[in-house]
């Protein structure tokens, strides 16, 4: 497994690598073995998806505690890089270098700071409102200032566009990259056109967030490579799949009374046990895996 570090010279060099870097979001350490085993480039860890994991809202009720400790699970079950979302920083200017030194401590690869104030909601909903520039300056700078290990990645997300137009949100990126941002971050852009304006404008790295039921449309990787982004983030995309397969499963417990019919769509043992490495514990303690698992020849207990 590489270490933090190794971790974050990975993120750095794919940013510089001129390829779009995926990264799906993992709401769990196990859902982020699955991104892993599928061949992704890192892992991503929601705001928003750690809130609904808690059954809160996404308006900045999760503490820099929850979230560290959640991000810091995610980032060692793998050996991705891992980004994670850090809302407004968890409070002030100093709220804010205590956060990233806490997630350099967690062993996350880099974070995201948007301009939103507190409360926060999610970025493609109407009625939020973002602090003054010179704010969120402040606290990129602060993140800049407090990280210990130069390879760790600050991102400056922007929710402007929403609100003061694509213009003000780009004259904001620019001032943020000039604070120090490694990775701007353009939220709720409205059309392929904007994208495109937005790579012209910025002469850094940027993200792009395809989330689902948004404000912006979902382009493919493919287009967003095509445009010069760097990253693509699905952030909620596998909690939104996850919790949708099971409301089908409790709707049939409770009008089938058994699982039956659903079963050919669960991920058996077989598969569960390959992400979790079960054999390797083998290695350890020989009565652990000494056992054939079912669900191997076609069938699951």
């Amino acid at each position: 497994m590489p270490t933090p570090a190794e971790k974050r010279r990975r993120l750095r060099d794919g940013l510089a690598s001129g390829r779009l870097l995926r990264l799906p979001g993992a709401f769990s350490p196990l859902a982020a073995k699955a991104v892993a085993d599928h061949g992704f480039d890192g892992v991503y860890v929601s705001g928003a998806a750690l809130a609904a994991d808690l059954a809160l809202p996404d308006i900045g009720l999760t503490t820099l505690t929850e979230v560290a400790g959640r991000g810091g699970q995610i980032a060692r079950a793998t050996d991705l890089p891992t980004l994670v979302d850090a809302d407004t920083g968890f409070g002030e200017v100093s709220n804010v270098a205590r956060t990233i030194r806490s997630f350099e401590d967690a062993g996350l690869a880099g974070c995201h700071l948007e301009d939103q104030v507190n409360p926060k909601r999610c970025g493609h909903l109407d009625g939020k409102s973002v602090v003054p520039a010179a704010e969120m300056v402040r606290r990129v700078a602060a993140a800049v200032k407090a990280r210990t290990d130069p390879d760790f990645v600050v991102c400056a997300r922007t929710d402007a566009r929403a609100i003061e137009g694509l213009d003000a949100a780009i004259d904001r990126a620019k001032a943020y990259v000039d604070a120090g941002a490694d990775l701007v971050f353009p939220e709720a852009l409205r059309d392929e056109a904007e994208f495109a304006a937005f790579r012209a404008a910025v002469d850094v790295p940027l993200l792009a967030n395809m989330t689902e039921f948004g404000t912006s449309p979902n382009l493919t990787a493919r287009q967003l490579e095509d445009l010069g982004y760097n990253v693509v983030i699905w952030p909620v995309s596998s909690l939104r799949a996850a919790m949708g397969a099971v409301d089908e499963l409790f709707a049939a417990l409770k009008t089938e009374g058994t699982q039956a019919s659903l079963l050919g769509r669960m991920q058996t043992r077989a598969r569960l046990y390959d992400l979790v490495d079960y054999a390797s514990y083998n290695e350890f303690d020989q009565e652990l895996f000494d056992f054939a698992v079912p669900g191997e020849h076609g069938r699951d207990a």
